[in-house]
């Protein structure tokens, strides 16, 4: 699959993340050649890394290639640079620097691959938790969560699936995906920082199930 890639000299650490997520970059220097240079199927997604460079040509561009529909558009920021996200609507998905490849290659293969997008930005609401996909926003009440990708969707997974309990092995295979090798402990390090992120007065909403795993509510 190819994917658009701008700038025509990314950082090392994008370009190495997107080959390693099956896909093929190839490098664009404005929407003109998005448009020339789009293969017969089109593209895959338009990445567009925000870096250290122009910041409003960047999300000039972003916001051209968003409104014309042309392909899904994935930012990559860093966290200092998450204001310029307040207010657009010329993204689809943005990723944090330093790239985590697994997350990279997650994100895109759901920009790529979702066959129903209404499903992906359903908001999912759990008392006064509210969990918005389409932005990856979590709020608690009235204020913002700040979470680790993987701290959301787990969270995500549990305010979606109340009153059950889950097991390692299940929470492992359907949060993370059945090709993830990682242990069990990999699940309580998340949950017990999803406590402390939650507070003192929500964190009993995930419940410990002695030699069973996890319940949330």
């Amino acid at each position: 699959m190819l994917v658009a890639l701008y700038p025509e000299q990314p950082s090392q650490a994008l370009s190495e993340g997107l080959l390693a997520s099956g896909v093929r970059p190839v490098p664009v220097i404005d929407t003109a050649a998005v448009s020339e240079l789009e293969p017969a199927e089109g593209w895959g997604a338009v990445v567009i890394e925000v870096g250290t460079g122009d910041h409003a040509q960047a999300m000039a561009l972003a916001r051209r290639i968003h409104d014309s529909a042309s392909a899904p558009v994935l930012l990559v920021i860093s966290r200092a640079q998450m204001d310029l996200l307040e207010g657009s609507a010329g993204y689809d998905d943005f990723v944090l620097t330093p790239i985590d490849r697994e997350e990279l290659r997650i994100r895109l293969s759901r920009l790529i691959g979702s066959e129903n997008p209404e499903t992906e930005t359903e908001i999912v609401r759990f008392k006064d938790l509210e969990l918005n996909p389409a932005t990856y926003q979590a709020v608690l009440g009235d204020h913002h969560l700040d979470l680790t990708y993987m701290e959301y969707e787990l969270l995500r997974f549990f305010a979606g699936n109340p009153g059950r309990v889950w097991s390692r092995e299940q929470l492992l295979s359907r949060v993370w995906g059945y090709d993830y090798f990682g242990g069990a402990r990999t699940v309580d390090v998340h949950v017990r920082r999803l406590r402390a992120k939650l507070g003192e007065e929500r964190a009993s909403w995930i419940t410990t199930v002695r030699s069973v795993g996890y319940r949330f509510g």
